[in-house]
């Protein structure tokens, strides 16, 4: 357990450092242009193993790897002519494909959680793909956050959640997208097994078929699937077009509030400033976060995601 978490500028220098701590069994967190995710060495048992540790994840909760290109990713899993054309259309970019194994794929068996798929993406921030270049190798990489709590968008929110349990932070500003990738399955598929920074209807567009919907009560298949997820440490009231006594309220189009995701009601502004939102209204020591009421189209799916699991009953 490290003493002390460096925070590394997302140069040459830095760089190198980063993959010098993967190499050596060590967590670094890294932007990317969703979250910040934690990154180690997929194929390091040790390391992969020190994720869950960090966060606190359950181990039956599986992990995305991220790797530098479809080539890469092509590897570890079976390629079908859906993830082709799919990967054409979205990547570099904010979507996980779940796809089968691949015999002999190399990988920590942790990263899969002992499922016969595994979650793969090619990332477009430019400083996690300069990251990937310099390693060399496929990394695990979950949001870079404790299990459960509001994801991070920055930096410091990195610092402020794990500061101390893991070797270092990659610093690259902030997250564009703003909201976990979307997970499509393809095992079985196609099925949408996260809402997130593609929305359903361009992945229709490109495979030129529907997507279906996952079962909510089935088995944990992908990451970002358990009921209460995302959450801050003030409860989430849902809905709200007004302030209730001792509530926050982030606001949203014309309902304003102390903070607003987007007062022109831009969903991909509101999806960028969600969790950054979330953090800084739990540190004001609420009780309640009341949120606006979003709508389900677009990125309003991943967001109103987000937001019920963040709302949701904990254990």
């Amino acid at each position: 357990m490290p003493n002390a978490t460096e925070l590394l500028q997302a140069d040459a220098r830095g760089l190198a450092r980063a993959a010098a701590i993967w190499r050596a069994g060590g967590l670094v967190a890294l932007p990317t242009e969703t979250v910040y995710g934690l990154g180690a060495d997929a194929r390091d048992d040790r390391a992969v193993a020190r994720i869950f540790e960090a966060k606190g994840r359950p181990r039956f909760n599986p992990l995305i790897v991220h790797v530098e290109s479809a080539a890469r990713a092509r590897d570890h899993v079976e390629w079908p002519e859906a993830a082709e054309r799919v990967a054409r259309a979205f990547w570099p970019g904010p979507l996980t494909l779940v796809l089968p194994l691949r015999a002999g794929a190399g990988l920590s068996p942790l990263v899969t959680a002992g499922l016969p798929t595994l979650a793969v993406r090619v990332p477009a921030h430019p400083v996690a793909r300069a990251l990937l270049a310099e390693f060399g190798g496929p990394l695990a990489a979950p949001s870079a956050n404790p299990s459960g709590r509001i994801s991070p968008t920055r930096a410091a929110h990195v610092m402020e959640g794990l500061g101390g349990r893991i070797e270092a932070v990659v610093d690259g500003g902030a997250c564009g997208v703003g909201v976990e990738s979307t997970i499509l399955g393809l095992a079985d598929g196609p099925v949408l097994l996260r809402p997130g920074g593609v929305p359903v209807e361009a992945l229709e567009a490109a495979l030129g078929a529907p997507v279906a919907a996952r079962d909510e009560a089935g088995a944990l298949s992908a990451p970002g699937q358990m009921r209460s997820h995302y959450a801050p440490a003030a409860r989430v009231r849902l809905g709200a077009t007004e302030r209730r006594a001792g509530e926050a309220l982030l606001g949203f189009g014309a309902v304003a509030g102390d903070l607003s995701l987007s007062e022109t009601g831009d969903l991909v502004e509101a999806a960028a400033n969600l969790f950054h939102h979330l953090h800084a209204l739990d540190a004001t020591g609420t009780e309640v976060i009341a949120v606006a009421p979003i709508p389900e189209r677009g990125l309003g799916r991943a967001i109103n995601d987000r937001l019920r699991r963040a709302a949701a009953e904990r254990g």
